[in-house]
């Protein structure tokens, strides 16, 4: 397997739910992205603060641990690392006309694998 580290970018990966994280890391690493995983928001500004390879972000938004939910934490990461890429999923219903960065997507829960890799794949080319 070559790597291709300018096409397939290291996602940041932040999801509160145990299983999800998992679920969506395996379809990401399948897929060849390369996963960090953070359980909350301030693990994932940790990640950011300390690792200068991050391509682009995935957050979940309702996160009960942390100082911020997944809409806090994009808007900032759009503020602080303008050049990441956001992708924010929620299983809450879509997000309110001020929830989002400029530039962000959105995915609702339940995703397909197919449809997690196709729009982050999106996100990364709209980046680059």
């Amino acid at each position: 397997m070559t790597d291709h580290p300018s096409e397939q970018p290291v996602v940041l990966l932040v999801e509160d739910d145990g299983l999800l994280l998992m679920e969506a890391s395996d379809t990401l690493a399948d897929a060849g992205f390369t996963v960090v995983e953070a359980s909350h928001a301030d693990k994932a500004l940790k990640v950011l603060e300390n690792r200068d390879d991050v391509g682009i972000l995935m957050t979940d938004v309702d996160m009960p641990q942390g100082s911020m939910d997944g809409f806090a934490l994009a808007r900032l990461v759009a503020y602080r690392w303008p050049a990441i890429p956001v992708l924010v999923v929620s299983g809450m219903g879509t997000p309110g006309p001020h929830d989002m960065p400029d530039g962000a997507r959105f995915i609702p829960k339940p995703y397909e694998p197919t449809t997690l890799v196709r729009t982050l794949r999106a996100c990364v080319r709209r980046a680059a």
